[in-house]
């Protein structure tokens, strides 16, 4: 989940959380409502329906969960932000056509939860636009329709062919069907780039939020390609040849002065614990080192501070499973073990180098 976010619920084992910015869009629209003259009752109203409206987002995002469990694919969890909801998948699909139904799901939900309440308002005849204050938008339907409306038009936008968005997923993989998935996923990138400056054209004329959204699809596309150069390049490798090999490890009944020394001397900001039998018992990062020196002084033991439970990792492992370990542990740094003793370290920082090194390399295969 995003940092700064609070669990609201918890649903078929995913938690939902809120993150801290959607109080905004909550005190904007009291705001708005406010020097527009709205009274009490349509704020009310109102928040009702954006409470409504934020319902539909996680059914929708518990969609694409639900559909990636059914390919043994985990979500980490649910965050509802003020443009929407984001469901964090441990990891993406590797086939084209598992991508295209958890893509679709989200939309699918949209569609039936559409269906149900038009469904709803032919049934007892209720069509007639009201006074209903709902979002200040135009002349208000009562708030079934307007919920109703409003689902099919985010089954219209999710489905836009650009990132982050759903239809950005099914272009990636369609494309992914004729041609490398970093090279659909960089072709997908594109079109949402167009999309963005078409955005950016309208909402300078039409619409200042549109321009908001061409940013958040801009980086929503950016971040998908650095991903899949990522993911490209740890294809094919073991952790072996992308492990950092000089290292220092600390034992467990060293003391945080001893720890800090080893920080200061030179470039290494997470060690490895290890017992008296060489076995590995931990990790000590920088800033657990940090906030254990302003709490318990130089003199605490290395054990009584470090942090337990990280995964290790074998030396022939595939790289691309330690990475999404990593992620899913979100511990900074893997022991690389063979045979049971230490070997190497893997961490965020020397995969980057590695997805670097490897991106050099392969364009220069490509332009020799």
């Amino acid at each position: 989940m995003f940092k700064g976010s609070i669990r609201i619920v918890r649903v078929f084992g995913i938690d939902v959380a809120m993150h801290w910015t959607f109080l905004l869009l909550v005190g904007w629209i009291v705001f708005v409502s406010m020097t527009r003259g709205g009274d009490l009752v349509g704020t009310a109203w109102s928040l009702g329906f954006v409470g409504a409206l934020f319902t539909c987002v996680v059914l929708h995002e518990l969609g694409h969960a639900l559909a990636a469990r059914r390919y043994g694919i985990a979500t980490r969890g649910i965050t509802l932000l003020p443009i929407g909801g984001v469901a964090a998948l441990e990891r993406m699909p590797t086939e084209p056509v598992q991508e295209i139904v958890i893509a679709l799901a989200g939309p699918a939900v949209n569609v039936v939860i559409a269906g149900l309440l038009f469904g709803v308002l032919v049934a007892v005849g209720d069509m007639r636009p009201t006074g209903t204050p709902v979002l200040f938008v135009g002349e208000h339907y009562g708030l079934v329709a307007h919920l109703a409306i409003v689902n099919v038009a985010l089954v219209l936008f999710n489905m836009l062919p650009a990132f982050p968005m759903d239809g950005g997923r099914v272009l990636r993989a369609l494309l992914a069907t004729a041609m490398s998935y970093a090279d659909a996923t960089e072709w997908a990138a594109r079109v949402g780039g167009v999309m963005a400056a078409l955005f950016v054209a309208l909402g300078l004329f039409f619409n200042p939020w549109l321009v908001f959204i061409a940013l958040f699809v801009f980086l929503g596309g950016q971040a998908e390609a650095r991903a899949a150069r990522t993911r490209s390049a740890l294809e094919g490798v073991n952790v072996g040849q992308a492990m950092l090999t000089m290292f220092r490890a600390l034992r467990e009944d060293e003391t945080l002065g001893d720890a800090s020394a080893e920080l200061l001397a030179g470039s290494q900001q997470d060690f490895p614990v290890v017992d008296a039998e060489e076995r590995v018992v931990g990790v000590l990062t920088r800033d657990l080192l940090v906030q254990a020196l302003a709490r318990e002084g130089l003199g605490a033991s290395v054990g009584s501070v470090m942090m337990r439970g990280c995964p290790t990792v074998a030396e022939s492992a595939d790289l691309e499973d330690a990475f999404e370990r990593m992620q899913a542990s979100r511990c900074p740094v893997l022991p690389v073990l063979r045979e049971g003793r230490l070997v190497g370290l893997l961490t965020m920082e020397n995969l980057g180098e590695f997805v670097m090194l490897r991106g050099a390399i392969d364009r220069r295969r490509a332009s020799a």
